[in-house]
C-alpha cells in the first residue's frame, strides 16, 4: 500500500512539473493596433507557417470555409461604424473567414467571435458584411501568415492578408469626416454646461479662483435653465456663499431643495435645508 501511495505520489508531482514547462507555439497569437484617421482598429490572430506545405488549394482547399488563420478566431474589432462595399458594418467585435478560389476570396466578418476555428453550424444570419477581394501573387512566398493594414488614408485602410504567394485586401471606410465635423461644431460653439460645471465644482474644492467658479456655475445653471438640474443648484449656492454672497447662495439652494424634492433625492433635500438653516434663510 506504501508503494502504491508513493507512485501516486511521484506521478502526481511528475504531471505538476510538466505543466510548468513551457514551448513556443506553433502559430504565435499576435495582437495589431491601427488608428485609421479617428478610428481605432484591433486585430487578434494566430499565425501559422508553410512549412514546406502547399497552402491554398490544399491545406486551405478552394470554396469551403477557413478561419483565416490558426486555433481561436481571428477577430477585428472596430470602435466606430465603418463601411465595406458599401455595406455598413457596425462598431463592435466580427470574426474573420475566408472562402478562397484560385481567382478572388470572400472575406466573411461573422458577429459570433467565439468559436474555436468554424462554427459547428454556420448560420448566415450572422454574416454581417461579405466582401470580394482578388488575388495578386507575390514574387515571393510568404513563410508566415499575415495580416496588416495598408494604404492607411485619413478616410480608408485596406485589410491585407498575406501567406503563400497570395495577397488580398478589403477595403474598409471610417467615419472620420463626420467625426471632425461634429468636433468643430462642438469646440465652435464653445463650451458646453456640464463643461462649466465641472470646472467650477473643481475650482470651488481647490479653493481657488473662487469669482471664476462662481461666473462658470452661473453659466451652467443659465445653459440649463429648461432642464432645472439640482445637483447644479446645489454647486452654485456652496460657491455663492464661498464667495460671501449669502443672498444668492439662499435663492440657489431653495431651488435646489424644490428641483431635489420633486426629484425624490433626500439626499439633497437634507443637504439644502442644513445649509439653509446655517445661512439663516427665512
Amino acid at each position: 500500500m506504501k508503494k502504491l501511495i508513493l507512485f501516486v505520489f511521484a506521478l502526481a508531482l511528475t504531471v505538476s512539473v510538466n505543466a510548468q514547462i513551457e514551448t513556443p507555439q506553433p502559430s504565435p497569437f499576435s495582437t495589431v493596433e491601427q488608428k485609421v484617421g479617428l478610428t481605432d482598429v484591433t486585430l487578434e490572430y494566430s499565425r501559422p507557417n508553410m512549412r514546406g506545405r502547399v497552402i491554398f488549394g490544399d491545406l486551405v482547399p478552394y470554396g469551403k470555409v477557413w478561419r483565416a488563420g490558426a486555433n481561436r478566431n481571428t477577430v477585428i474589432t472596430f470602435s466606430d461604424d465603418v463601411t465595406i462595399d458599401g455595406t455598413t458594418l457596425k462598431a463592435g467585435s466580427y470574426a474573420i473567414y475566408i472562402i478562397p478560389s484560385e481567382k478572388s476570396w470572400e472575406v466573411i466578418f461573422y458577429t459570433d467571435t467565439n468559436n474555436w476555428g468554424n462554427p459547428q453550424e454556420w448560420d448566415d444570419s450572422k454574416v454581417a458584411v461579405k466582401a470580394t477581394a482578388q488575388v495578386y501573387e507575390l514574387p515571393v512566398d510568404i513563410e508566415t501568415y499575415t495580416i496588416t493594414f495598408d494604404d492607411l488614408t485619413n478616410n480608408s485602410a485596406n485589410l491585407g492578408i498575406m501567406w503563400e504567394k497570395a495577397y488580398v485586401a478589403v477595403k474598409f471606410e471610417v467615419p472620420t469626416q463626420t467625426k471632425v465635423a461634429a468636433s468643430i461644431e462642438k469646440a465652435m460653439s464653445g463650451p458646453s454646461a456640464n463643461d462649466y460645471y465641472s470646472a467650477a465644482v473643481y475650482k470651488l474644492s481647490e479653493k481657488e479662483d473662487l469669482e471664476q467658479a462662481m461666473e462658470w456655475i452661473d453659466k451652467a445653471v443659465e445653459m440649463s435653465k429648461d432642464e432645472p438640474r439640482f445637483w447644479y443648484f446645489r454647486q452654485q449656492s456652496l460657491i455663492h456663499a464661498a464667495n460671501g454672497d449669502k443672498k444668492g447662495a439662499i435663492a440657489a439652494a431653495k431651488k435646489s431643495l424644490e428641483a431635489a424634492k420633486k426629484a425624490g433625492n433626500d439626499d439633497y433635500v437634507k443637504m439644502n435645508e442644513d445649509s439653509l438653516k446655517e445661512w439663516g434663510a427665512k
